[in-house]
């Protein structure tokens, strides 16, 4: 496939929606009508609201993930990356208070796209200079990752400054034109991971380096370059998803971000993102993550189901989700 014809293939797959498009938002409607009637409180605009701002962590992660997916790899420790990252950026902010002030917020933030883009760095690397599948490497950075925070926390917690909660507030509970700032950050990570997918040549790289690697070499495809770049991006992604979450909880953790991965793998593949790499859909990935935190919210307000089940259902989730994929395909 020349490299024409793949841009032609991406554009008119990826950009515009298809019919298989509509999968992932018509089983959303589905369960948000199956919702409504279980629980008449399920459709007031504070849940809706709550559901949807919920969902944004997940949601601005599964983008990132999107594109390692979608390029033939895998990212198991984005949820302890996560916690690290968090970690790291309250202990810098806390540090820098006392100087700075509030500004503080600004270069903690900073820092955390710095290291969360390294944490993808080192990922990428060890994959593609090191040669090692991507399930053992994450595999193994999830475990030092969930080491460093809980040795950073001396097992417990790393709170932010007190004389900086106030001004970090509204990034999380504040609102803009009536939409929660989290939205407003996850609608800005959509639209830029749906350009860089479906308008540049990057992104069809991409799904050509996860499609068929030794093709997208002879096309002159750096496979190996694509797929770290493809880690970096889901390590900013799990950056900015922590700029958002630090003021919901004012603190880091061991437990912070704990089985995220497990939600993030189960958004894009109910998105439609093949796990075996080649396709990415950014627009059902957006669906998968609003799909996975309405059934959580539905599991609470209707007590049908334990709280404590949410893991399990999202586990038979994905299961269904790959028969799904396999027997369609």
């Amino acid at each position: 496939m020349n490299t024409a014809t793949l841009r032609q293939a991406t554009e008119r797959e990826g950009w515009t929606f298809r019919w298989a498009d509509f999968g992932p938002w018509i089983a959303l409607a589905v369960i948000v009508i199956v919702g409504a009637t279980i629980n008449a409180n399920f459709l007031t605009s504070s849940n809706i609201t709550n559901v949807v701002t919920r969902s944004a962590f997940i949601a601005i992660i599964a983008i990132g993930a999107t594109f390692v997916i979608a390029s033939g790899g895998l990212d198991l420790s984005v949820g302890s990356m996560m916690a690290f990252v968090t970690g790291v950026m309250i202990m810098i902010m806390n540090s820098l208070a006392p100087v700075y002030g509030t500004n503080a917020i600004f270069m903690g933030a900073g820092a955390a796209l710095v290291v969360g883009a390294l944490c993808g760095l080192a990922n990428g690397l060890i994959v593609t200079v090191g040669r090692i599948e991507p399930f053992i490497v994450t595999l193994g950075t999830m475990g030092i990752f969930r080491a460093l925070i809980t040795y950073m926390s001396d097992g417990g917690s790393i709170p932010i400054d007190r004389g900086l909660r106030a001004a970090y507030r509204p990034v999380y509970f504040g609102s803009f034109l009536g939409i929660p700032i989290p939205i407003w950050i996850t609608i800005a990570v959509v639209l830029l991971g749906a350009f860089l997918l479906y308008r540049t040549k990057f992104g069809r790289r991409v799904q050509a380096a996860g499609a068929n690697q030794e093709v997208a070499k002879f096309s002159g495809v750096s496979v190996g370059g694509v797929r770290t770049m493809a880690y970096v991006i889901q390590g900013v992604c799990v950056a900015m998803a922590a700029i958002c979450y630090v003021p919901r909880l004012g603190a880091a953790t061991p437990t912070t971000g704990q089985l995220w991965e497990l939600q993030v793998i189960t958004a894009v593949v109910i998105g439609g993102t093949i796990l075996r790499g080649g396709r990415g859909r950014i627009w059902g990935t957006v669906a998968g993550a609003l799909i996975i935190e309405t059934i959580a919210n539905l599991m609470v307000l209707s007590d049908m189901v334990s709280e404590y089940l949410v893991a399990a259902v999202q586990g038979v989730i994905i299961i269904i989700a790959m028969l799904a994929h396999r027997f369609l395909r």
